[in-house]
Parts: structure tokens; C-alpha cells; sequence
């Protein structure tokens, strides 16, 4: 141990709230050098006049500290050392925390296949867009469950390994004409109803869209930020009907395009 240190100071900030508290008050001061009040660190850090004052003295006599007058104080060299020693420390613990704890107990949450227990081993496959878990390792991604589920619920899993084997859905966007053009009532609704019927999701872009969808009896299961939500579908497997009006199609598309989508574009009104 140096002269003129103590036994709390080898244990860094994270680890004595006397050394945490001197950080505190060093970087303040190092942050408005040199004309900084007692009372402005205090109301920064939420202790005392008096406690900075005792802090201060102590700072000053460690050599980490230089007062010029009232009210003016700088942070010397070796104050500045310091600093940088305990902020290693903290940019060390913060590592730590991320890569080694963080990392290891991070949580993914899928749907249970079959019933599984806390502790097993189990295989992810993507099915309508959502992870789901079935016992064992046969499959290309695997994960350790922590916590119990039964068929249909949703299950913790962490230490995911391998990669998740899908082919990404495909999109087929229903042009339906503007109003001006005679809107939803040129389109088939028949026609419309049985693509719908061949699609895991129905999305609609546009009031027009929105109105074909109602006449023809088919429920929508994308109608706001269709765009963001169409293209996050069909990334995860999910094949899509997309019902966008004429003005809302090349938006669309764009999206799509960027994210190496696959689709197709009709004229509802020549279905």
C-alpha cells in the first residue's frame, strides 16, 4: 500500500461508498473547473454542503485536489490518475457484467410443442412466425429450458446454440384501384376471399384496401404500419396477402425490395 492511501481505497468505487462518493465529487469538479460551489457538487451527487467540505479536505490532502480561492478548485495529476484507475475498474465490472452474466442468463421466450420441463434440452423451429420448442437435440438450433411449460404455453429457454432453419415467406400485394377509379367496387370479393383463404396473414394498406377486405368478408390481421409489420411477417417465415391501395403499393414494394422479399404484384381489377 502507498503512503496516503488507505486501506478502503484498494478496493476501488464499486466496493467502498466513501471511494464512490470521492469519484463522484472529482468528476464534478473536473467537469466545471475551475469555478465550482460546495454547494453545486452536493446538489449533483445528493449529499451535503458539509460532507463535500469534509470530502474536499480530504481530496486536498491526498494531493488529488488544488483550491485557488474561494470557490475554485481543480483537479490535479494525480486526481486525474485516479480517476482514470477507477474508471478502468468500472468499464472492466460493466464488461463483466454484459459479456459473462448478462450473456450467459439472457432469456428467449417460444412456444412449448409438447409439454417440457425446467432443465431439458430442446430443439427451435420457426412455425407461423413464432419459435417454438419441442424435446431434444435434433434440430439445427438447440436451447436449455428454465422454466416448466406445458403444450401451447410459453417456455424460457437461454443458452441458444446453432441457427434456427427457416425459408422466409413470400408476399403477394393485391393492388386495389383508387376511388377515383372505382375503388373496392371493380374487385371481386369472391376472388379476393379465396386468396385470402391461402394466406397465413391478410394485410390491407389504404382505405380502399380496407373496404375490399370488409365487402369480401376477410378479416384483416395487419391494418396500421403495415409496411414494417408485412415485411417482419414475411421475414420470419410468414407467407402474406397484402391488400394495398394503388397509392400505397410502390411503398410497399420498396420495403420488400430492401429486405430481399419476394413478392408479386396483381390488379384487383383484373383478377
Amino acid at each position: 500500500m502507498t503512503e496516503g492511501t488507505d486501506e478502503s481505497e484498494e478496493f476501488g468505487v464499486l466496493r467502498s461508498k466513501r471511494n464512490a462518493t470521492r469519484y463522484q465529487i472529482l468528476v464534478e469538479i473536473a467537469e466545471r473547473q475551475p469555478a465550482v460551489s460546495q454547494q453545486e457538487i452536493a446538489d449533483a451527487i445528493g449529499v451535503t454542503s458539509q460532507a463535500v467540505s469534509d470530502y474536499l479536505q480530504d481530496l486536498s490532502a491526498q494531493g488529488y485536489v488544488t483550491k485557488h480561492g474561494r470557490g475554485r478548485y481543480e483537479v490535479t495529476k494525480e486526481g486525474v490518475n485516479w480517476l482514470i484507475s477507477q474508471t478502468d475498474e468500472l468499464r472492466r465490472f460493466v464488461e463483466h457484467v454484459s459479456e459473462d452474466v448478462i450473456g450467459q442468463v439472457e432469456i428467449e421466450t417460444v412456444v412449448a410443442a409438447t409439454d417440457i420441463a425446467e432443465g431439458d434440452l430442446v430443439s427451435l423451429t420457426m412455425r407461423d412466425g413464432v419459435l417454438r420448442a419441442v424435446p431434444g437435440d435434433s434440430g439445427s438450433a438447440t436451447a436449455v429450458a428454465v422454466t416448466d411449460a406445458s403444450a401451447g404455453t410459453d417456455l424460457g429457454v437461454t443458452d441458444v446454440t446453432g441457427v434456427v432453419e427457416y425459408e422466409r415467406g413470400a408476399v403477394t400485394v393485391v393492388s386495389i384501384p383508387m376511388v377515383q377509379n372505382g375503388g373496392s367496387s371493380v374487385v371481386d370479393s369472391r376472388r379476393i376471399e379465396e386468396l385470402a383463404g391461402e394466406y397465413a396473414a391478410v394485410a390491407t394498406a389504404g382505405v380502399e384496401a380496407v373496404v375490399a377486405a370488409q365487402t369480401a368478408g376477410v378479416e384483416a390481421d395487419i391494418r396500421f404500419g403495415s409496411a414494417a409489420a408485412v415485411r417482419e411477417a414475411a421475414t420470419k417465415g410468414v407467407d402474406v396477402l397484402l391488400l394495398a391501395a394503388a397509392d400505397q403499393v410502390a411503398a410497399h414494394a420498396d420495403s420488400l425490395n430492401q429486405h430481399n422479399i419476394n413478392y408479386e404484384v396483381i390488379d384487383a381489377a383484373e383478377t
